[in-house]
């Protein structure tokens, strides 16, 4: 009996969700949202309300201006959470965003299985099926120009989330060639150790430029065509390590990508992520979240620049969920409330390196010099307790950077010399659940405000995009089983390379061959491109392809 009544308590709970995200969608609907020519999406991923408090106070303290770029357009909030949780990681919260479509932990723009736990109902008959995103739509359906611009590694979760797809983020054998099949026109980041000769050869035939570790080949570059220009094997330093001589800014690399992309004629569709504010929030590393966030800060001010001058131009900022629950006070810091602006962020202005900087240093300093090296870069004197806390520690850089801020390493005992030093506080060293703000610009003023769900802002974004043909009605072109678009052909599939199976199928004198994570085909031994990628998922041993593939053969 008592179970029961909680059965029904869960399902009115559910069915009161529903409603309430049925009238949000309504209400977006009725909303008149002229089509603009370029859409811009940033994204400081990670990023609380606190840092943005955080980042503020830093640059009135240190003469910088009591402003950020971004506070003009300041709109409104975002809940964001995966299908079946309140607090979601970067793959599906950004997949939403790109797809509309809510998902599991770890899914990158695909349908998710159906859970005991889902917040909304999740159609079981789509699970896997590829969902098609907003960058893929505007480069199918509008022919606009696609790029994407980020400082992680090219295939990390929010970037694959705009143009790849795959249960598993960290997959990128999957993830990182089917972006580099989207034959996206700008791709700025860092990566250049996952770049396999497969991808380099493609580049070699569809003609993209490949720069490497080159700042000034690519702000200099201004040809036809398609570049990629990655800086490191993975990701980029931190702005705050960065030699501004070797590694672009994001401002930079922003207004490259901007300048290349606005030459088409059909206009274009950017996505920008300030990808390490999330990383030194994980790390707890305040003055490496406040310097990432300031340079994301700088990319938004180009974006807007542009924006106003060109008139038709959308632009949306939005973090893709919160992280560490940042504060400026900390109940370790008794009195905080009544300190100056000097003792709450002297303290961080002096930092000159991350803890991850700070640590590649250290791990080579002998233990004689080791305090006044600390001194050189964070202006704080050490104890000998906390000398023999970093002798002691684990001498190695933390290789999951979710758990830098958690485990016994070096950086992490940085970072707690650095924080009793200053009154920043942190609940966790993971995400967090709340709403994140919302930045939004529309030349005829047509902006996204309020308070929103993160399917909202795919809606917005198909709308501003004036899309005919739906996300979900493309999907369902684009990502169709290979055993429905070849009923009653005879199909094999290849698993030699089980990595990237190959598809074949045969009709008469025809043969097709299609291999996963490619969008060239072969028919008759001729290549040829899809215009789409081809996605196959091993959890049901299925391809899924464009539909017109049967016309072929």
């Amino acid at each position: 009996m008592f179970t029961s009544h909680i059965q029904n308590i869960n399902a009115m709970r559910k069915i009161n969700i529903l409603l309430s995200l049925f009238i949000f969608s309504v209400s977006l609907f009725a909303q008149e949202v002229k089509p603009v020519k370029n859409i811009i999406v940033m994204i400081p991923d990670g990023t609380s309300i606190g840092v943005y408090s955080a980042a503020r106070w830093f640059k009135y303290y240190n003469g910088m201006g009591k402003n950020l770029h971004i506070d003009p357009y300041l709109t409104g909030t975002v809940t964001t959470f995966s299908s079946n949780a309140p607090i979601g990681d970067s793959a599906p919260t950004g997949s939403t965003y790109a797809t509309g479509v809510l998902q599991q932990s770890g899914n990158v723009a695909i349908h998710p299985e159906v859970s005991d736990n889902d917040l909304f109902p999740v159609d079981g008959t789509r699970t896997w099926q590829p969902a098609a995103t907003i960058l893929e739509a505007l480069k199918i359906e509008k022919r606009k120009a696609v790029g994407l611009v980020v400082t992680c590694e090219f295939p990390h979760a929010t970037p694959a989330d705009f143009s790849a797809h795959h249960y598993k983020r960290s997959n990128y054998d999957a993830l990182a060639p089917q972006m580099a099949y989207q034959d996206m026109d700008v791709m700025f980041g860092g990566g250049n150790g996952i770049l396999t000769d497969d991808i380099r050869q493609h580049f070699k035939r569809n003609g993209t430029t490949l720069i490497c570790n080159d700042r000034d080949a690519l702000l200099n570059y201004n040809e036809e065509g398609k570049v990629w220009a990655l800086f490191g094997d993975k990701a980029l330093p931190y702005d705050i390590d960065r030699n501004p001589d070797k590694v672009p800014s994001l401002a930079e690399m922003t207004g490259k990508a901007i300048q290349l992309l606005s030459k088409e004629e059909e206009g274009f569709f950017l996505m920008v992520e300030g990808s390490q504010v999330d990383w030194a929030a994980h790390a707890n590393d305040a003055a490496a979240i406040i310097h990432e966030f300031l340079a994301f800060d700088e990319a938004v001010g180009k974006a807007m620049d542009f924006a106003r001058t060109n008139g038709n131009t959308a632009v949306l900022v939005l973090a893709d969920h919160g992280n560490s629950g940042f504060t400026i006070g900390t109940k370790n810091c008794p009195g905080y409330d009544k300190l100056s602006a000097d003792q709450l962020f002297g303290t961080v202005s002096k930092i000159k390196l991350s803890a991850n900087g700070i640590e590649s240093i250290l791990v080579n300093t002998k233990p004689g010099d080791i305090k006044a090296v600390f001194k050189e870069y964070t202006d704080i004197d050490i104890t000998d307790e906390e000398l023999q806390t970093l002798l002691s520690s684990k001498n190695y850089q933390e290789g999951d950077y979710t758990k830098v801020g958690t485990s016994n390493n070096m950086i992490h005992n940085i970072v707690n010399i650095i924080n009793s030093r200053t009154c920043f506080g942190f609940t966790t060293g993971g995400h967090t659940g709340e709403e994140v703000l919302l930045a939004s610009y529309h030349p005829q003023g047509d902006i996204l405000k309020g308070h929103v769900m993160n399917t909202e802002v795919n809606s917005y974004l198909q709308k501003v995009a004036g899309l005919d043909t739906s996300l979900q009605e493309l999907s369902d072109r684009i990502f169709v089983k290979h055993d429905h678009v070849f009923a009653g052909m005879n199909y094999s599939i290849d698993k030699q390379n089980p990595d990237f199976p190959v598809l074949r199928v045969k009709k008469g004198k025809n043969r097709l061959e299609l291999k996963a994570f490619s969008s060239v085909a072969q028919l008759n031994g001729k290549p040829f491109n899809l215009g789409s990628v081809i996605v196959y998922i091993d959890k049901n041993d299925t391809f899924y392809l464009p539909s017109a593939l049967a016309e072929k053969l």
